[in-house]
């Protein structure tokens, strides 16, 4: 992973306990799915800033970590990403961290970002939104032994996957 952007599956990011150390430099993150983005936020250490997401959900402090626990296990496979403001995607406009994230507000159009954004794409039908009741009702180390099961069995299925390709 290079120390400019990072961009990991949710259930993976759950299993990170600690920031690793070339992470520490990523200032502004993303959650999303394959097709939308929900949420585009900056912060000195956007993995922090991730977790915090994340806990506050529980108790409804968090639009985007609510949204998240309500459409688990689906939200497993959101990715996480999360990216430097001094990276070279950004030099056009100074590198600046607040200007940073009004570029990625405008180019996504997030769902939940309202500030900064003219028009926040619509929440697909397919999701539940944050007020919904939690379908299961679990603690986060739970949901985090949930993620960590789907995360053996995808890696045991990419190696089977691999061991089948090596055998042709």
């Amino acid at each position: 992973m290079n120390n400019e952007q990072v961009s990991i599956p949710l259930k993976r990011f759950l299993l990170v306990n600690e920031c690793p150390p070339s992470w520490k430099g990523l200032d502004l993150y993303l959650f999303r799915d394959e097709h939308v983005a929900f949420y585009v936020g900056q912060s000195q250490l956007a993995f922090a800033r991730v977790w915090e997401h994340l806990l506050s959900g529980f108790k409804g402090h968090s639009i985007v970590g609510r949204f998240i626990w309500c459409n688990w296990p689906t939200s497993m496979s959101f990715t996480i990403e999360m990216m430097s403001s001094r990276s070279g995607q950004f030099d056009t406009i100074g590198n600046d961290l607040n200007a940073a994230e009004r570029q990625l507000i405008q180019h996504w159009s997030p769902c939940f970002n309202i500030s900064l954004n003219d028009q926040p794409t619509s929440l697909p039908a397919s999701y539940l939104p944050p007020n919904a009741p939690f379908r299961r009702r679990q603690g986060l180390n739970k949901l985090i032994h949930e993620a960590e099961r789907a995360v053996k069995a995808d890696d045991t299925r990419s190696l089977l996957e691999s061991l089948k390709e090596n055998e042709k």
